[in-house]
């Protein structure tokens, strides 16, 4: 069950928020209101967000939590970045990979794939 609609069901139009009611005393406030950016992000985007809270950011530690491997957990949290409206830099993208394969953190063909999956 999606938590959050940005886009109308009917027309695929983009939805704004107009109305908050309140659970307890039943208030209601009207008006225009932003959304969260990461409201708009899977449920899986947001499995994957908590868990790299939970490690600090520990991309060995993910890939444990997970059962993937680094460049699986890279390429998910590229896809995180991208999600929030952010842009991956490839360049700064393709130095991190060539670090990562020197330093013996993947293998040619892991670098090879992460390389394809840059755009």
């Amino acid at each position: 069950m999606k938590k959050y609609l940005d886009k109308c069901p009917v027309c695929d139009g983009k939805l704004i928020t107009t109305s908050y009611s309140c659970q307890d005393c039943g208030s209601q406030i009207n008006g225009y209101f932003e959304g969260n950016k990461f409201l708009k992000l899977s449920e899986e985007d947001l499995e994957f967000i908590e868990i790299f809270v939970m490690n600090r950011g520990s991309i060995k530690e993910i890939e444990k939590v997970l059962g993937v491997s680094y460049p699986t957990v890279r390429n998910k949290l590229d896809q995180v970045i991208k999600a929030l409206g952010h842009k991956v830099s490839p360049d700064k993208s393709r130095m991190e990979i060539l670090e990562m394969l020197d330093q013996g953190l993947i293998t040619a063909d892991q670098a090879t794939e992460m390389m394809k999956n840059l755009n």
